[in-house]
Protein backbone atom coordinates (compact mmCIF):
# COMPACT_ATOMS: atom_id res chain seq x y z
CA UNK A 1 0.00 0.00 0.00
CA UNK A 2 1.34 3.42 -0.94
CA UNK A 3 1.12 5.83 1.97
CA UNK A 4 0.52 9.46 1.08
CA UNK A 5 1.90 12.46 2.94
CA UNK A 6 -0.17 15.00 4.76
CA UNK A 7 0.29 18.68 3.92
CA UNK A 8 3.63 20.11 5.05
CA UNK A 9 4.91 16.67 6.03
CA UNK A 10 8.54 16.01 5.10
CA UNK A 11 9.38 12.99 2.94
CA UNK A 12 11.53 10.58 5.03
CA UNK A 13 15.05 10.50 3.60
CA UNK A 14 17.66 7.77 3.63
CA UNK A 15 19.71 9.81 6.09
CA UNK A 16 16.74 10.27 8.42
CA UNK A 17 15.98 6.55 8.40
CA UNK A 18 19.60 5.61 9.07
CA UNK A 19 19.72 8.10 11.93
CA UNK A 20 16.59 6.50 13.39
CA UNK A 21 18.27 3.10 13.23
CA UNK A 22 21.46 4.49 14.74
CA UNK A 23 19.48 5.93 17.65
CA UNK A 24 18.23 2.43 18.50
CA UNK A 25 21.75 1.45 19.57
CA UNK A 26 21.22 3.49 22.73
CA UNK A 27 18.12 1.47 23.61
CA UNK A 28 19.33 -1.87 22.27
CA UNK A 29 23.14 -2.01 22.45
CA UNK A 30 25.05 -4.72 20.61
CA UNK A 31 26.17 -6.13 23.96
CA UNK A 32 22.55 -7.02 24.70
CA UNK A 33 22.24 -8.78 21.32
CA UNK A 34 25.23 -10.99 22.17
CA UNK A 35 23.69 -12.62 25.25
CA UNK A 36 21.65 -15.79 24.84
CA UNK A 37 19.04 -15.98 27.58
CA UNK A 38 18.18 -19.63 28.28
CA UNK A 39 14.46 -20.29 27.91
CA UNK A 40 12.46 -22.55 30.19
CA UNK A 41 10.37 -24.61 27.77
CA UNK A 42 9.74 -28.18 26.69
CA UNK A 43 11.37 -28.55 23.24
CA UNK A 44 9.63 -31.86 22.54
CA UNK A 45 6.19 -30.38 23.27
CA UNK A 46 6.82 -27.45 20.92
CA UNK A 47 8.02 -29.76 18.14
CA UNK A 48 5.14 -32.19 18.64
CA UNK A 49 2.60 -29.35 18.63
CA UNK A 50 2.92 -29.24 14.84
CA UNK A 51 1.96 -32.87 14.37
CA UNK A 52 -1.76 -32.05 14.23
CA UNK A 53 -1.44 -31.03 10.58
CA UNK A 54 0.82 -33.95 9.58
CA UNK A 55 -0.17 -37.30 8.12
CA UNK A 56 0.06 -39.65 11.15
CA UNK A 57 1.77 -42.56 9.40
CA UNK A 58 4.60 -40.28 8.23
CA UNK A 59 5.47 -38.84 11.66
CA UNK A 60 7.86 -41.74 12.51
CA UNK A 61 9.80 -40.98 9.32
CA UNK A 62 10.07 -37.33 10.41
CA UNK A 63 11.46 -38.51 13.76
CA UNK A 64 13.98 -40.68 11.94
CA UNK A 65 15.18 -37.83 9.73
CA UNK A 66 15.42 -35.33 12.59
CA UNK A 67 17.50 -37.66 14.76
CA UNK A 68 20.07 -38.08 12.00
CA UNK A 69 22.27 -35.30 13.41
CA UNK A 70 21.97 -32.03 15.39
CA UNK A 71 21.96 -30.11 12.09
CA UNK A 72 19.15 -32.30 10.70
CA UNK A 73 17.25 -31.71 13.93
CA UNK A 74 17.80 -27.96 13.60
CA UNK A 75 16.37 -27.98 10.07
CA UNK A 76 13.09 -29.32 11.41
CA UNK A 77 12.75 -26.93 14.36
CA UNK A 78 12.00 -23.47 12.93
CA UNK A 79 9.08 -23.15 15.36
CA UNK A 80 11.28 -23.93 18.37
CA UNK A 81 13.88 -21.33 17.39
CA UNK A 82 11.21 -18.71 16.69
CA UNK A 83 9.90 -19.33 20.21
CA UNK A 84 13.39 -18.90 21.66
CA UNK A 85 14.18 -15.80 19.58
CA UNK A 86 11.01 -14.14 20.82
CA UNK A 87 12.49 -14.33 24.34
CA UNK A 88 15.76 -12.60 23.35
CA UNK A 89 16.81 -8.98 22.87
CA UNK A 90 15.60 -7.49 19.56
CA UNK A 91 16.19 -4.21 17.76
CA UNK A 92 12.48 -3.88 17.01
CA UNK A 93 13.02 -3.41 13.26
CA UNK A 94 10.84 -5.65 11.08
CA UNK A 95 11.20 -6.61 7.43
CA UNK A 96 9.81 -9.43 5.31
CA UNK A 97 11.88 -12.41 6.43
CA UNK A 98 12.32 -15.98 5.25
CA UNK A 99 11.65 -17.36 8.72
CA UNK A 100 13.76 -20.46 8.07
CA UNK A 101 16.97 -19.07 6.56
CA UNK A 102 19.22 -21.99 7.48
CA UNK A 103 22.10 -22.82 5.16
CA UNK A 104 20.22 -25.71 3.53
CA UNK A 105 17.50 -23.36 2.28
CA UNK A 106 19.75 -21.54 -0.19
CA UNK A 107 20.50 -22.83 -3.67
CA UNK A 108 20.06 -22.49 -7.41
CA UNK A 109 16.88 -22.30 -9.45
CA UNK A 110 15.77 -21.04 -12.88
CA UNK A 111 14.46 -17.54 -13.43
CA UNK A 112 11.57 -17.07 -15.90
CA UNK A 113 14.24 -16.01 -18.44
CA UNK A 114 15.94 -19.41 -17.89
CA UNK A 115 18.93 -17.88 -16.10
CA UNK A 116 20.26 -19.77 -13.12
CA UNK A 117 19.87 -17.76 -9.90
CA UNK A 118 21.42 -18.29 -6.46
CA UNK A 119 19.04 -17.24 -3.70
CA UNK A 120 16.81 -18.32 -0.85
CA UNK A 121 14.56 -21.17 -1.98
CA UNK A 122 12.22 -22.12 0.88
CA UNK A 123 9.44 -19.86 2.14
CA UNK A 124 7.07 -22.03 4.18
CA UNK A 125 7.68 -19.82 7.24
CA UNK A 126 8.07 -16.48 5.40
CA UNK A 127 6.30 -13.51 6.99
CA UNK A 128 7.04 -10.06 8.41
CA UNK A 129 9.35 -10.32 11.41
CA UNK A 130 12.56 -9.18 13.12
CA UNK A 131 15.47 -9.15 10.66
CA UNK A 132 17.83 -10.60 13.31
CA UNK A 133 15.82 -13.82 13.40
CA UNK A 134 16.84 -14.69 9.83
CA UNK A 135 20.49 -13.76 10.34
CA UNK A 136 20.79 -15.64 13.62
CA UNK A 137 19.14 -18.74 12.15
CA UNK A 138 21.58 -18.63 9.23
CA UNK A 139 24.64 -18.21 11.46
CA UNK A 140 23.54 -20.94 13.90
CA UNK A 141 22.98 -23.34 10.99
CA UNK A 142 26.48 -22.63 9.68
CA UNK A 143 27.98 -23.38 13.11
CA UNK A 144 26.08 -26.68 13.36
CA UNK A 145 26.91 -27.69 9.80
CA UNK A 146 30.59 -26.76 10.17
CA UNK A 147 30.85 -28.89 13.30
CA UNK A 148 29.24 -31.80 11.46
CA UNK A 149 31.79 -31.40 8.66
CA UNK A 150 34.68 -31.47 11.13
CA UNK A 151 35.81 -27.84 10.85
CA UNK A 152 37.41 -26.51 14.03
CA UNK A 153 35.94 -23.72 16.14
CA UNK A 154 38.51 -21.11 15.07
CA UNK A 155 37.78 -21.61 11.37
CA UNK A 156 34.03 -21.80 11.98
CA UNK A 157 34.09 -18.48 13.85
CA UNK A 158 35.98 -16.94 10.95
CA UNK A 159 33.34 -18.20 8.47
CA UNK A 160 30.36 -16.91 10.44
CA UNK A 161 31.98 -13.56 11.19
CA UNK A 162 32.57 -13.14 7.46
CA UNK A 163 28.95 -14.12 6.76
CA UNK A 164 27.66 -11.50 9.21
CA UNK A 165 30.08 -8.89 7.80
CA UNK A 166 29.01 -9.51 4.20
CA UNK A 167 25.36 -9.36 5.23
CA UNK A 168 26.04 -5.95 6.79
CA UNK A 169 28.18 -4.69 3.89
CA UNK A 170 25.77 -6.06 1.30
CA UNK A 171 22.87 -4.34 2.99
CA UNK A 172 24.83 -1.08 3.06
CA UNK A 173 25.87 -1.33 -0.60
CA UNK A 174 22.37 -2.18 -1.83
CA UNK A 175 20.78 0.51 0.34
CA UNK A 176 22.81 3.07 -1.58
CA UNK A 177 21.06 2.00 -4.78
CA UNK A 178 17.71 3.35 -5.90
CA UNK A 179 14.64 1.31 -4.99
CA UNK A 180 14.33 0.08 -8.59
CA UNK A 181 18.02 -0.87 -8.77
CA UNK A 182 17.60 -2.91 -5.58
CA UNK A 183 14.48 -4.54 -6.94
CA UNK A 184 16.18 -5.69 -10.14
CA UNK A 185 19.35 -7.15 -8.58
CA UNK A 186 19.85 -10.73 -9.77
CA UNK A 187 22.38 -13.04 -8.16
CA UNK A 188 22.87 -15.09 -11.33
CA UNK A 189 25.42 -17.84 -11.85
CA UNK A 190 28.08 -15.55 -13.37
CA UNK A 191 28.02 -13.15 -10.44
CA UNK A 192 27.98 -16.09 -8.02
CA UNK A 193 30.99 -17.79 -9.61
CA UNK A 194 33.03 -14.57 -9.68
CA UNK A 195 32.97 -14.53 -5.88
CA UNK A 196 34.97 -17.76 -5.65
CA UNK A 197 38.66 -18.52 -6.01
CA UNK A 198 39.75 -20.56 -9.02
CA UNK A 199 40.06 -23.75 -6.95
CA UNK A 200 36.56 -23.38 -5.50
CA UNK A 201 34.89 -22.26 -8.71
CA UNK A 202 35.36 -25.64 -10.39
CA UNK A 203 33.26 -27.41 -7.74
CA UNK A 204 30.35 -24.99 -8.20
CA UNK A 205 30.56 -25.16 -11.98
CA UNK A 206 29.80 -28.88 -11.62
CA UNK A 207 26.82 -28.13 -9.35
CA UNK A 208 25.50 -25.53 -11.80
CA UNK A 209 25.90 -27.92 -14.74
CA UNK A 210 23.96 -30.59 -12.83
CA UNK A 211 21.24 -28.10 -11.83
CA UNK A 212 20.61 -27.14 -15.45
CA UNK A 213 19.70 -30.76 -16.18
CA UNK A 214 17.13 -30.94 -13.37
CA UNK A 215 14.01 -30.19 -15.41
CA UNK A 216 10.55 -31.65 -15.89
CA UNK A 217 12.02 -33.79 -18.69
CA UNK A 218 14.49 -35.36 -16.25
CA UNK A 219 11.69 -36.02 -13.73
CA UNK A 220 9.63 -37.65 -16.47
CA UNK A 221 12.49 -39.90 -17.56
CA UNK A 222 13.51 -40.96 -14.03
CA UNK A 223 10.30 -40.96 -12.02
CA UNK A 224 7.54 -41.93 -14.47
CA UNK A 225 6.57 -44.72 -16.83
CA UNK A 226 4.04 -45.14 -19.64
CA UNK A 227 0.81 -46.91 -18.71
CA UNK A 228 -1.21 -49.15 -21.08
CA UNK A 229 -3.15 -46.11 -22.31
CA UNK A 230 0.02 -44.23 -23.29
CA UNK A 231 -0.15 -41.82 -20.34
CA UNK A 232 2.84 -40.89 -18.18
CA UNK A 233 2.36 -42.01 -14.57
CA UNK A 234 4.63 -41.90 -11.52
CA UNK A 235 6.57 -45.01 -10.58
CA UNK A 236 5.49 -46.24 -7.17
CA UNK A 237 8.36 -45.88 -4.66
CA UNK A 238 6.91 -46.09 -1.13
CA UNK A 239 7.07 -44.32 1.20
CA UNK A 240 8.69 -41.54 -0.87
CA UNK A 241 6.31 -41.65 -3.85
CA UNK A 242 2.87 -43.26 -3.58
CA UNK A 243 -0.37 -43.00 -5.53
CA UNK A 244 -3.63 -41.67 -4.11
CA UNK A 245 -7.04 -43.23 -3.78
CA UNK A 246 -9.70 -42.23 -6.31
CA UNK A 247 -11.53 -39.85 -3.94
CA UNK A 248 -8.39 -37.86 -3.19
CA UNK A 249 -7.49 -37.71 -6.88
CA UNK A 250 -10.87 -36.13 -7.62
CA UNK A 251 -10.30 -33.58 -4.84
CA UNK A 252 -6.83 -32.62 -6.07
CA UNK A 253 -8.15 -32.23 -9.62
CA UNK A 254 -10.86 -29.91 -8.32
CA UNK A 255 -8.41 -27.82 -6.32
CA UNK A 256 -6.07 -27.63 -9.30
CA UNK A 257 -8.79 -25.77 -11.16
CA UNK A 258 -8.96 -23.36 -8.23
CA UNK A 259 -5.19 -22.87 -8.48
CA UNK A 260 -5.53 -21.86 -12.15
CA UNK A 261 -7.52 -18.80 -11.08
CA UNK A 262 -4.51 -17.48 -9.11
CA UNK A 263 -1.83 -17.62 -11.80
CA UNK A 264 -0.97 -15.03 -14.42
CA UNK A 265 -3.08 -15.11 -17.62
CA UNK A 266 -0.16 -16.30 -19.75
CA UNK A 267 0.46 -19.25 -17.40
CA UNK A 268 -3.25 -20.07 -17.30
CA UNK A 269 -3.45 -20.29 -21.08
CA UNK A 270 -0.23 -22.32 -21.20
CA UNK A 271 -1.61 -24.82 -18.70
CA UNK A 272 -4.91 -25.00 -20.58
CA UNK A 273 -2.98 -26.77 -23.35
CA UNK A 274 -2.06 -29.61 -20.97
CA UNK A 275 -3.95 -32.63 -19.67
CA UNK A 276 -3.44 -33.87 -16.11
CA UNK A 277 -2.38 -37.52 -16.45
CA UNK A 278 -1.24 -38.56 -12.95
CA UNK A 279 -1.01 -37.46 -9.31
CA UNK A 280 1.16 -38.93 -6.55
CA UNK A 281 2.07 -38.10 -2.98
CA UNK A 282 5.73 -37.19 -2.48
CA UNK A 283 7.77 -36.91 0.73
CA UNK A 284 10.20 -33.97 0.71
CA UNK A 285 12.66 -32.23 3.04
CA UNK A 286 13.00 -32.64 6.79
CA UNK A 287 10.75 -30.04 8.38
CA UNK A 288 8.06 -30.74 5.76
CA UNK A 289 7.86 -34.49 6.32
CA UNK A 290 4.31 -35.45 7.20
CA UNK A 291 2.73 -32.46 5.49
CA UNK A 292 0.74 -33.06 2.33
CA UNK A 293 2.76 -32.79 -0.84
CA UNK A 294 1.68 -33.98 -4.29
CA UNK A 295 3.27 -34.17 -7.72
CA UNK A 296 1.28 -33.71 -10.93
CA UNK A 297 2.19 -34.78 -14.46
CA UNK A 298 0.69 -32.61 -17.20
CA UNK A 299 1.03 -33.55 -20.87
CA UNK A 300 0.67 -31.29 -23.90
CA UNK A 301 -0.55 -32.24 -27.39
CA UNK A 302 3.06 -32.11 -28.61
CA UNK A 303 3.85 -34.89 -26.08
CA UNK A 304 5.94 -32.59 -23.90
CA UNK A 305 5.44 -32.73 -20.15
CA UNK A 306 5.34 -30.43 -17.13
CA UNK A 307 5.65 -31.53 -13.50
CA UNK A 308 4.11 -29.35 -10.79
CA UNK A 309 4.26 -29.70 -7.01
CA UNK A 310 1.38 -28.98 -4.63
CA UNK A 311 2.59 -28.34 -1.08
CA UNK A 312 0.65 -27.82 2.15
CA UNK A 313 1.07 -24.37 3.71
CA UNK A 314 0.54 -24.06 7.46
CA UNK A 315 0.73 -21.18 9.92
CA UNK A 316 4.14 -19.51 9.96
CA UNK A 317 6.35 -19.97 13.00
CA UNK A 318 7.14 -16.27 12.71
CA UNK A 319 3.57 -15.00 12.98
CA UNK A 320 3.04 -17.17 16.06
CA UNK A 321 5.80 -15.46 18.03
CA UNK A 322 6.56 -12.09 16.39
CA UNK A 323 4.81 -9.06 17.85
CA UNK A 324 3.81 -6.40 15.29
CA UNK A 325 4.99 -2.81 15.52
CA UNK A 326 4.95 0.23 13.23
CA UNK A 327 7.88 -1.13 11.15
CA UNK A 328 6.08 -4.40 10.31
CA UNK A 329 5.45 -4.65 6.52
CA UNK A 330 1.75 -4.69 5.68
CA UNK A 331 1.75 -8.02 3.84
CA UNK A 332 -0.56 -10.15 6.00
CA UNK A 333 -3.86 -8.29 5.70
CA UNK A 334 -5.33 -9.97 2.63
CA UNK A 335 -6.98 -12.89 4.42
CA UNK A 336 -6.26 -15.29 1.55
CA UNK A 337 -4.69 -18.06 3.62
CA UNK A 338 -1.24 -19.52 4.08
CA UNK A 339 -0.86 -20.58 0.46
CA UNK A 340 -1.11 -16.95 -0.54
CA UNK A 341 1.26 -15.98 2.29
CA UNK A 342 3.97 -18.35 1.05
CA UNK A 343 3.61 -17.29 -2.60
CA UNK A 344 3.46 -13.54 -1.96
CA UNK A 345 6.39 -13.53 0.45
CA UNK A 346 8.46 -15.67 -1.89
CA UNK A 347 7.86 -13.10 -4.61
CA UNK A 348 8.98 -10.32 -2.26
CA UNK A 349 12.12 -12.08 -1.07
CA UNK A 350 13.43 -13.72 -4.24
CA UNK A 351 15.24 -11.86 -6.98
CA UNK A 352 13.08 -13.72 -9.52
CA UNK A 353 10.34 -16.24 -8.82
CA UNK A 354 8.72 -19.22 -10.50
CA UNK A 355 5.98 -17.92 -12.86
CA UNK A 356 3.87 -21.01 -12.04
CA UNK A 357 3.45 -19.99 -8.38
CA UNK A 358 -0.17 -20.11 -7.25
CA UNK A 359 -2.30 -21.22 -4.32
CA UNK A 360 -5.68 -22.55 -3.18
CA UNK A 361 -7.58 -23.43 -0.04
CA UNK A 362 -8.98 -26.93 0.55
CA UNK A 363 -11.37 -28.60 2.96
CA UNK A 364 -10.84 -28.58 6.74
CA UNK A 365 -9.05 -25.23 6.61
CA UNK A 366 -5.94 -26.53 4.83
CA UNK A 367 -4.06 -24.21 2.46
CA UNK A 368 -1.70 -25.13 -0.37
CA UNK A 369 0.64 -23.51 -2.84
CA UNK A 370 1.77 -24.74 -6.25
CA UNK A 371 5.12 -24.43 -8.03
CA UNK A 372 7.23 -26.20 -10.60
CA UNK A 373 9.02 -29.31 -9.37
CA UNK A 374 12.82 -29.32 -9.76
CA UNK A 375 12.91 -26.54 -12.32
CA UNK A 376 16.71 -26.40 -12.61
CA UNK A 377 16.93 -26.54 -8.82
CA UNK A 378 20.40 -27.22 -7.51
CA UNK A 379 21.32 -27.82 -3.89
CA UNK A 380 24.91 -27.79 -2.70
CA UNK A 381 26.26 -30.94 -1.06
CA UNK A 382 28.08 -29.18 1.76
CA UNK A 383 29.91 -32.37 2.75
CA UNK A 384 31.87 -32.13 -0.51
CA UNK A 385 33.34 -28.68 0.27
CA UNK A 386 36.71 -27.94 1.85
CA UNK A 387 36.78 -25.18 4.43
CA UNK A 388 37.73 -22.30 2.09
CA UNK A 389 35.01 -23.23 -0.38
CA UNK A 390 32.53 -23.66 2.46
CA UNK A 391 33.43 -20.21 3.81
CA UNK A 392 33.00 -18.52 0.43
CA UNK A 393 29.66 -20.30 -0.03
CA UNK A 394 28.19 -19.19 3.32
CA UNK A 395 29.32 -15.62 2.65
CA UNK A 396 27.20 -15.74 -0.52
CA UNK A 397 24.27 -16.87 1.63
CA UNK A 398 24.77 -13.79 3.79
CA UNK A 399 24.74 -11.51 0.75
CA UNK A 400 21.61 -13.21 -0.65
CA UNK A 401 19.87 -12.69 2.69
CA UNK A 402 20.80 -8.99 2.63
CA UNK A 403 19.33 -8.66 -0.88
CA UNK A 404 16.07 -10.17 0.38
CA UNK A 405 15.87 -7.92 3.44
CA UNK A 406 16.76 -4.71 1.61
CA UNK A 407 13.46 -4.87 -0.30
CA UNK A 408 11.50 -3.86 2.82
CA UNK A 409 10.68 -0.26 3.79
CA UNK A 410 12.73 -0.11 7.01
CA UNK A 411 15.94 -1.65 5.64
CA UNK A 412 17.81 1.62 6.14
CA UNK A 413 16.94 1.51 9.82
CA UNK A 414 18.87 -1.78 9.95
CA UNK A 415 21.69 -0.06 8.11
CA UNK A 416 21.86 2.72 10.66
CA UNK A 417 21.62 0.28 13.54
CA UNK A 418 24.49 -1.87 12.24
CA UNK A 419 26.75 1.04 11.32
CA UNK A 420 30.17 0.66 9.69
CA UNK A 421 31.92 -1.36 12.38
CA UNK A 422 31.84 -5.06 13.18
CA UNK A 423 30.30 -4.75 16.63
CA UNK A 424 27.05 -6.42 15.71
CA UNK A 425 28.87 -9.13 13.74
CA UNK A 426 30.65 -10.29 16.89
CA UNK A 427 27.52 -9.91 19.02
CA UNK A 428 25.42 -12.07 16.69
CA UNK A 429 28.13 -14.70 16.37
CA UNK A 430 28.57 -14.93 20.16
CA UNK A 431 24.82 -15.38 20.57
CA UNK A 432 24.71 -18.08 17.91
CA UNK A 433 27.60 -20.07 19.36
CA UNK A 434 25.80 -20.09 22.71
CA UNK A 435 22.50 -20.97 21.05
CA UNK A 436 24.10 -23.85 19.14
CA UNK A 437 24.87 -25.43 22.55
CA UNK A 438 21.15 -25.20 23.32
CA UNK A 439 20.41 -26.97 20.01
CA UNK A 440 22.70 -29.86 21.02
CA UNK A 441 20.88 -30.14 24.36
CA UNK A 442 17.49 -30.04 22.65
CA UNK A 443 18.62 -32.65 20.14
CA UNK A 444 19.55 -35.06 22.93
CA UNK A 445 16.29 -34.38 24.77
CA UNK A 446 14.31 -35.01 21.58
CA UNK A 447 16.25 -38.15 20.67
CA UNK A 448 15.77 -39.65 24.15
CA UNK A 449 12.05 -38.85 24.09
CA UNK A 450 11.39 -41.13 21.13
CA UNK A 451 10.46 -44.79 21.61
CA UNK A 452 13.29 -47.21 20.96
CA UNK A 453 12.79 -49.78 18.22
Amino acid sequence: MIVGLTKNQQIPTKKMNRNSGRALREKVPFSAQSVFHPVDRDPVAIIESQNYFRIPELIPLRHQKMTGSPFAFFRGTALLMAHDLSCQTQSGIHVTICGDAHIGNFGFYASPERRLIFDLNDFDEAAPGPWEWDLKRLITSIILCAHELGFDTKNTREAVLQTAAFYRKGLDLMSDMTSLERYFILGDEELFLKSFSDSSREEFEKIIKKAKKRTSNQVISKMTETDPFGRRTFIENPPITTHLDAKLIDEVESYFRQYLKTVRPDIEILLSQHVLTDIARRIVGVGSIGTRCYLLVLTCEDESHLVLQIKQANDSAITKYSQKNFTTPNTMTHGLGNGYRVVSHQQILQAASDPFLGYFSAAEGMDFYVRQFRDMKGTVDLSELDFETFKQYVINCGVALARAHVQSPFANWINGYLGDGDGFDHAAVNWCFDYSKQVYRDYETYRKSLPRN
